[in-house]
């Protein structure tokens, strides 16, 4: 069964592009565009993608309000946000209103491909020091002490600290080696706290940790 996107960008030539290198792979298919996004929203409540490759910065509506509304309609698709820089404010926003990763718009098209395939896949498209560097960088503290620890309630101590461990940047071999466990646990630890916490992907736990200030950018090594 192909993966089913959805390409959201004003610009068309950026959706041209990207519509022929998606649909020349055998398991990946181009099922719309849009120009902005209110059409984004639109085409993904009609066409239920797996994927949406969306630019932050559209007219009407931009990616960041497409992708909050999405999230929030309990759309399936996992939202891949296209910027221009790397270190663009803006893509915090975007993982916190519910984006699955980012990705460069000069990317190359077999970086393009795995991203697809990759968020598709159920995990997320941000390598540990680039989570790091965007969370360390723009990361504040959202909640009041009482508040963080009632969000964290339903936490065993070991969740808590693979969160933290995972909020540092930390891949789930690191982890395994830090708390001397398998990788096999560190996987089934992650899982429980992302459904816990209701979270989509590891890379919205590691926005929450920082949001409740359970680490903060001092509290990482950068």
């Amino acid at each position: 069964m192909s993966v089913r996107i959805v390409l959201a960008d004003d610009q068309t030539l950026v959706r041209t592009g990207f519509r022929a290198i998606l649909d020349a792979r055998e398991d990946l298919e181009v099922v719309a565009e849009a120009a902005d996004g209110n059409e984004a929203v639109v085409a993904v409540a009609e066409h239920r993608p797996d994927v949406v490759l969306m630019d932050i910065r559209m007219p009407s509506q931009d990616g960041i309000a497409a992708t909050r509304q999405i999230v929030q309609s309990g759309a399936s698709a996992r939202v891949i946000m296209l910027t221009t820089f790397d270190l663009d404010d803006l893509v915090v926003a975007a993982l916190r209103a519910g984006a699955s990763g980012f990705l460069l718009k000069d990317a190359q098209a077999a970086e393009l491909v795995h991203a697809v395939r990759v968020v598709a896949g159920g995990d997320a498209l941000l390598a540990p020091a680039v989570t790091r560097r965007l969370l360390g960088r723009f990361a504040t503290v959202a909640l009041a002490p009482a508040d963080a620890s009632a969000a964290l309630a339903v936490l065993t101590p070991r969740e808590l600290q693979v969160l933290e461990l995972l909020a540092a940047a930390l891949s789930n071999a690191e982890i395994a080696q830090r708390l001397v466990i398998s990788d096999v646990t560190v996987k089934a630890h992650v899982s429980a706290i992302l459904r816990k916490l209701d979270l989509r992907d590891r890379v919205q736990a590691v926005v929450l940790a920082y949001d409740v200030g359970l680490v903060t950018p001092r509290s990482t090594s950068l």
